[in-house]
């Protein structure tokens, strides 16, 4: 648990620093274009989440996952799984690039309501091979627990990141944000580019060459986890926003973006803990009743830290607004006791979520990822109609309680089952 904390304060310092990045956006954007404009950020963002989430897939948690499990054997042991996610984020990229390109006056016109934004979605998909590298490079280092070096990096990235993002926001205006947006990635791939040419454990011939079918099927189980979460969240959320426009209004859908723009930027002081800190871990644990154990412990130490953080957040709310956006977005106020209440419930989930993630349950992942971002869109669904905006956060409350029902009790009803290795 020391070192849980040791990482959470590295990985806290980093989302602290993003945090004030991130706020420092969407103070522009909201000063400059108001509600609407934060609406078309957040559609933005979920396209580029999406996109960046598929190409991600082969270079994300399964080279986590065998980069630690393999490490104590020597970097050869690692350069298989290495090539085999590299192959796969070739093949993908080779699709995804032209189907985007082919398609982005539907995507430009019916997600960001013109089709004069075409050439962000064209940019969005151009960059999309650096911000694979970047993640790939970041895995690497995520398996190796090299926290030190993956904080100093994501500083770098993303104080750079930032300086581009304000100046194209000050010459193009929303144009200007949109682009900054799609580009972020890449920024990232290349400052990590530029520091992995500086390794001597880096060889092209470790990442590029044959790749075994039986390595190609263990990170394929994790590309199928990650295409998965990078469809159904950001789809869900593009079409929670399209609820409210239609029952509410793009103003109030813009004062809900602001406050789950808040609440994504806070929480990343923990999930990045989690994803560097736990996803590691969690690999090297083969028993079921360890594995229990030790998510419960995290759970026991994760819960009173979010709830501290919500709480500062809640009593600080009219500041917050003060400080990051405009008058205008008062309103936003009302939807934070809810929308902290469900920040909680989502990231106690995670906890016992990241289970599936680590074990590769792809097909128990697939299922509950597919199930529970349809019921938040069909929640939303209803109590937007019926309530107003502030039925979108009754509904990630509702919907983040069952999706914690459910990892909870996925873990605890197979925590003897260590004759039958579930968790595998």
């Amino acid at each position: 648990m020391r070192r849980l904390l040791a990482v959470t304060f590295f990985t806290g310092v980093l989302t602290l620093f993003k945090m004030i990045a991130g706020f420092i956006i969407a103070k522009i954007v909201a000063v400059y274009t108001g509600p609407t404009g934060m609406v078309l950020l957040g559609q933005i963002q979920s396209i580029v989440t999406g996109l960046n989430g598929i190409v991600n897939a082969p270079v994300g948690s399964g080279v986590v996952r065998y980069t630690a499990e393999n490490l104590d054997n020597g970097i050869d042991d690692c350069i298989p799984w290495w090539r085999a996610s590299i192959r796969w984020g070739v093949i993908l990229i080779s699709i995804l690039i032209p189907m985007v390109l082919i398609i982005s006056p539907y995507l430009a016109k019916n997600i960001l309501g013109n089709s004069e934004y075409t050439w962000i979605i064209i940019v969005t998909a151009l960059a999309l091979p650096f911000g694979a590298l970047g993640t790939f490079i970041i895995s690497i280092l995520n398996g190796f627990q090299k926290y030190k070096i993956y904080v100093l990096l994501g500083l770098l990235s993303t104080f750079i990141s930032t300086l581009v993002m304000v100046a194209l926001i000050f010459l193009k205006g929303i144009s200007g944000a949109l682009v900054a947006v799609a580009i972020q990635y890449a920024i990232v791939g290349m400052v990590m580019a530029g520091f992995i040419n500086q390794q001597k454990w880096f060889f092209w011939k470790n990442v590029w060459g044959k790749a075994h079918r039986y390595y190609m099927r263990g990170i394929g189980g994790y590309i199928l986890m990650a295409i998965t979460s990078a469809v159904i969240a950001p789809i869900s959320l593009i079409l929670i926003r399209n609820i409210i426009i239609h029952y509410s209004g793009w103003s109030e859908a813009g004062y809900w973006q602001a406050v789950w723009k808040i609440s994504e930027t806070y929480l990343l002081v923990i999930t990045l803990a989690l994803g560097t800190y736990f996803l590691p871990r969690l690999t090297t644990l083969k028993n079921n009743v360890e594995i229990f154990n030790e998510v419960n412990k995290t759970a026991l130490l994760i819960f009173p830290i979010v709830c501290c953080c919500s709480l500062m957040i809640f009593l600080l709310r009219d500041t917050i607004i003060s400080l990051l956006f405009t008058k205008d977005f008062q309103v936003a106020r009302m939807f934070f006791p809810v929308q902290l209440i469900g920040d909680i419930l989502k990231i106690i989930s995670w906890v016992y979520a990241y289970v599936m993630i680590s074990k590769g349950m792809t097909k128990t992942f697939i299922f509950s990822e597919i199930l529970f971002g349809a019921l938040f869109v069909l929640l939303a669904f209803v109590f937007v109609k019926q309530y107003g905006t502030i039925g979108a956060s009754f509904a990630y409350v509702l919907n983040y309680f069952f999706y914690f029902l459910f990892s909870f009790l996925l873990i605890y009803f197979n925590r003897n089952k260590n004759d039958t290795p579930i968790f595998y």
